[in-house]
């Protein structure tokens, strides 16, 4: 899937409608699992990031990991994307990005920074036909992570070919040059945001960032541990609708 290639004016038009038909849901149940499993194969198979298998599914060790949380997108109680987010401290460092990024990332947690690390944002490919707005609904959590733990940090483990959509959403910068992730036939860059000089900045041009404190409760819990607890922008009251802008 290609964010940054959508075009402005269709996720104008058509973002609000369907974000009032989104929920967020924490992926927990051996059905929810193997739905994304599947989801992440047909995905990463399309675009050519990994070889064929024969159990058509596609999952990593640090979906278990305990300091990783999984959430499904959900349109019209159907599965359309999904992304796994890390919380990184100096205590809890498991993420397939530290593996890959320790030298540039470990320095940093020894210090005591606080990171959100997202994994595996893939969405349906054939969902993504149907909404482009699925890449902003979905990293909308990363930012809503970010403000729930109090984190120092974004980062994005990113191809090539997309770092321009995070830049321009999270006004994100390239901090570590392109390397061969394991187990995939592709190269991610390192990039990073600092979320307390960024926020402002991207709540102003992306306002479908904002949420309430209530929201957050409900999907990362009241003392940080991610709730099964399904999200809908019915239930929280200060959601804006989707608005783009370019």
């Amino acid at each position: 899937m290609k964010p940054e290639a959508e075009p402005r004016a269709s996720l104008s038009v058509r973002g609000g409608a369907l974000f009032d038909r989104v929920d967020y849901r924490s992926i927990e149940t051996p059905e929810e699992k193997d739905q994304l499993y599947q989801m992440r194969y047909r995905a990463y198979t399309r675009g050519g990031l990994i070889p064929p298998s024969e159990s058509e599914r596609y999952s990593d060790s640090y979906d278990d990991a305990p300091n990783a949380r999984t959430f499904g997108v959900y349109v019209d109680g159907e599965l359309c994307s999904s992304i796994r987010l890390h919380v990184l401290t100096s205590e809890q460092r498991a993420s397939c990005t530290t593996d890959l990024f320790g030298d540039v990332l470990n320095p940093r947690l020894d210090r005591g920074e606080v990171f959100i690390d997202p994994a595996r944002f893939v969405a349906s490919p054939e969902k993504a036909k149907c909404f482009p707005e699925l890449p902003y609904v979905t990293v909308r959590l990363v930012f809503l992570a970010c403000e729930h733990f109090n984190a120092d940090t974004g980062l994005a483990l990113v191809r090539p070919a997309h770092e321009a959509f995070y830049r321009r959403v999270f006004l994100n910068e390239t901090i570590a040059e392109p390397r061969l992730f394991p187990n995939a036939l592709a190269k991610v860059a390192l990039m990073a945001s600092n979320f307390r000089a960024v926020r402002e900045k991207v709540l102003t041009r992306f306002p479908i960032m904002r949420s309430s404190a209530f929201e957050r409760r409900m999907l990362f819990g009241p003392s940080g541990e991610p709730s099964r607890s399904i999200v809908s922008p019915k239930l929280a009251s200060e959601r804006p609708k989707l608005v783009v802008y370019s």
